[in-house]
């Protein structure tokens, strides 16, 4: 893959779901010589080769701190990303969007040579949902009400405006389906479903049925599948998006059967509305207006990524999804604060 020996790799996020499997894969490469994984708070676990640091994007005086992390680096890959308060845009706006400006500007300023993006399949616009898929030409403005999807959108913006002003910097913008792990199960729960619902109450073996609705059609892609292409990003000399995903698409029927339950055909605003009354009244954090996202994203067509990086994931949708249902069902996680495991199992 052309790899130079002893790359310097900063990696933001590095502890949450993407995080600890990228930079598990970059510390293992050859070709990679120091990682240093940033995060708002340092984990207890420890990586071989990783070295770890706190750091708060959301912060006015994290730029200081930026440009002497920068200093003498190959490549940032950039992961960070809070997810909640749903309720309160501003607070995800302050780090998720202003955040990531700072880590571009401080590696602009210290003249990295590499930068990947950790953009999302919910960056695009909505688009069909059979066929071949849409490659990485497909327009990426997001749905707009969700802020999720508005805030990805945004910074494929801002990096349009980034990149013709620093052709010196490689710039990788990654967009993959959603990314799912055994160890992630504990942290994903609380994001979508909250603190206060035990994962037992969530077991696969207890859900009567899945909800068949129009547009309901998810790509999936194991976490450490996802680090690979990671890897290879930094490591190859490409530029430009990258959409990941694993095989088959996995609709209503195909969820059902990994559940072991049966799909009921339902309207979406039945089902909108009763999310809409939960999160209204905070008794779940996942909003509606990402229900509303993820029955409009695109298939993604990874025809590139299987090209250009030599990319193919080792596991299938089927198999990245068990792994996360098995994690829900034991309440796994690792030791840092995004992915702690839950006492509740």
């Amino acid at each position: 893959m052309g790899a130079q020996a002893g790359l310097r790799v900063v990696v933001t996020g590095a502890t949450g779901n993407v995080g600890t499997s990228v930079v598990a894969a970059l510390a293992g490469d050859p070709g990679v010589g120091e990682v240093v994984g940033v995060a708002r708070r340092r984990p207890g676990m420890s990586v071989p080769g990783v070295r770890w640091m706190a750091v708060d994007l959301s912060r006015e005086d994290s730029p200081a701190v930026l440009d002497a992390l920068l200093a003498g680096v190959d490549a940032v890959v950039h992961l960070a990303w809070r997810f909640q308060p749903t309720h309160d845009p501003v607070v995800t706006w302050r780090s998720n969007v202003l955040g990531s400006v700072r880590v571009f500007e401080a590696a602009a300023r210290a003249g990295v040579r590499a930068l990947v993006h950790a953009s999302s399949v919910g960056a695009y616009s909505p688009g069909p949902k059979t066929g071949p898929g849409v490659d990485e030409r497909w327009p990426t403005h997001g749905w707009p009400n969700a802020a999720y999807c508005r805030e990805k959108s945004y910074l494929e913006r801002v990096l349009d405006a980034f990149e013709p002003r620093h052709p010196d910097i490689r710039v990788v913008r990654m967009r993959p389906g959603f990314l799912f792990k055994e160890q992630s199960a504990s942290e994903q729960r609380r994001i979508f479903a909250g603190r206060h619902v035990p994962g037992v109450l969530l077991r696969p073996d207890l859900l009567p049925f899945v909800p068949d609705l129009p547009g309901l059609r998810l790509q999936v892609l194991h976490t450490d599948d996802a680090a690979q292409a990671y890897r290879a990003a930094v490591l190859t000399e490409v530029r430009g998006p990258f959409n990941l995903a694993a095989e088959p698409v996995l609709g209503p029927r195909e969820l059902a059967e990994l559940l072991g339950a049966r799909p009921v055909r339902l309207p979406p605003a039945l089902v909108r509305t009763a999310l809409s009354t939960a999160w209204h009244t905070r008794a779940v954090p996942a909003s509606p207006h990402l229900f509303d996202a993820v029955l409009r994203l695109p298939v993604l067509d990874c025809t590139r990524a299987h090209e250009l990086l030599e990319w193919h994931p080792a596991r299938s949708a089927q198999e990245a999804l068990s792994a996360f249902l098995h994690g829900v069902r034991t309440g796994a996680g690792l030791d840092t604060p995004p992915l702690a495991g839950s006492k509740w199992g």
